[in-house]
């Protein structure tokens, strides 16, 4: 008889719950479990949450209420809800009235010990709400299941001490906290020796404040890459998310002068507007931003920048928006993820005067988005006719595809999947709508 109990893993929102869902498989394949893409099959279904945004937070209510039906099927299904939405304060009293079929609630600040929680709900059969308020210290050797076969997240700090008027973030991660250089160095060291990913990612909400909480005036984030860039291996570093009023000129010299620094920058400007920057309390003007890209483009060869955006924050005119419009061509950023403002409750800006109807936000991110598909139709097209230095990959949707130093993807049209992890020079054919054909040159 089989007795092989099955995982499945819903996750939701950005990068650092990608990596934090990469340690629950660690731990539910350390108990035993096997994953399974099916969650009709799963004996454990775990949803890694996001709050972010309101329309984040009502898809994962209905997903949650869709679980009712598998328990009802299967009494000793688990459910397990996780994540930002679960640490926000009085969600974990909310959810288990509404949803009284859950097994465990917890919070962002005590994920590490869900694998001990699980036991514990095995041996009880009982509701567990286990949400800590106060962040937990960094725990160190955590299992973590990789599935990806070209580049591999790894955390160098948690939590923000920015306080965004929008941001629920500071609330739900909690404070800045840094892990050790000697630890990350080891975790890296381990991962080149590999000889697997091509590229390493390093996390944190504000990468770039990596150090400042050790208050030692030596260890800073272009410390810790100077460490990791000493490393042997075939593999290049990038980061996200950085913080422009965190974006040294030391940083920008760094990654222009060392070859295993990407040259694809994620870096969020929010608005083009000063004014709702202020209110935004980002720290820096749309000026400042612009000197600083103009600063980047000048010293960083095969520069490729991206960029958040959020349209509709509160008290934003249509003046306001055009100068963002204004900042995005100037920038010439390759991919924008823009978002219209959702208020979240806890927020200052959800208190905020002069909310901007539905209406005017959604009109406003369809004339972004046409603006960024404009400028990448642009860039796309100089790019036909020249040859790049690429890691062949197979894409999401099972195509060879070959990914450029900043991050550009060329569908391979000649070659086959056995070249998939290797480096290859491939020449642009054409454009065939947003997608760019190529081939690789022997």
């Amino acid at each position: 008889m089989d007795n092989t109990q099955f995982y499945f893993i819903e996750t939701f929102g950005c990068q650092m719950n990608v990596h934090d869902s990469e340690k629950i498989a660690g731990m539910l394949r350390d108990l035993g479990y096997v994953e399974t893409k099916d969650k009709n099959n799963a004996d454990i279904i775990v949803f890694n949450t996001c709050c972010i945004r309101e329309t984040a937070e009502s898809k994962i209510m209905a997903k949650i209420g869709d679980l009712k039906a598998l328990k009802a099927r299967n009494k000793n299904l688990i459910t397990v809800i996780c994540g930002c939405m679960t640490q926000q304060r009085g969600m974990a009293e909310l959810l288990k009235k509404r949803f009284p079929f859950l097994s465990i609630v917890i919070g962002t600040h005590n994920l590490d010990r869900l694998e001990e929680y699980i036991v514990s709900y095995k041996k009880q059969k009982k509701f567990q709400n286990i949400v800590w308020d106060k962040e937990q210290e960094i725990t160190e050797n955590q299992k973590i299941y990789r599935d990806s076969t070209n580049h591999a997240f790894v955390n160098i700090m948690y939590g923000c001490n920015n306080f965004c008027s929008y941001c629920i973030v500071p609330y739900v991660r909690g404070r800045e906290r840094s892990r050790s250089v000697d630890e990350i160095v080891k975790e890296v060291k381990s991962l080149a020796q590999q000889n697997r990913y091509s590229e390493i990612v390093l996390l944190g909400q504000n990468v770039n404040s990596y150090g400042q909480d050790f208050k030692d005036g030596v260890t800073n984030f272009v410390y810790l890459l100077d460490k990791l860039c000493k490393i042997q291996g075939d593999f290049k570093i990038s980061f996200m998310s950085s913080h422009p009023k965190d974006f040294s000129s030391e940083l920008v010299d760094f990654i222009a002068s060392h070859q295993k620094m990407s040259r694809a920058i994620h870096l969020p400007v929010q608005s083009g507007s000063s004014r709702i920057l202020k209110l935004m309390n980002r720290r820096y003007t749309a000026e400042a931003y612009k000197s600083l890209v103009d600063d980047m483009y000048a010293k960083i060869s095969g520069l490729s920048l991206t960029t958040d955006i959020i349209v509709g924050f509160p008290g934003e005119t249509e003046d306001d928006f055009l100068q963002t419009c204004d900042l995005v061509k100037y920038c010439k950023f390759s991919s924008i993820f823009g978002f219209v403002y959702s208020k979240r409750n806890g927020t200052p800006a959800a208190k905020f005067e002069n909310q901007v109807p539905y209406k005017v936000k959604k009109d406003r991110i369809t004339r972004l988005f046409a603006l960024e598909h404009q400028l990448q139709k642009e860039e796309l097209l100089s790019m036909v006719g020249k040859t790049f230095d690429c890691i062949a990959e197979i894409n999401d949707k099972g195509f060879l595809v070959a990914k450029t130093e900043n991050h550009k993807s060329i569908k391979i049209v000649n070659g086959n999947k056995s070249i998939c992890g290797e480096k290859c020079k491939v020449k642009v054919k054409a454009l065939d709508e947003k997608e760019l054909l190529g081939e690789v040159l022997k």
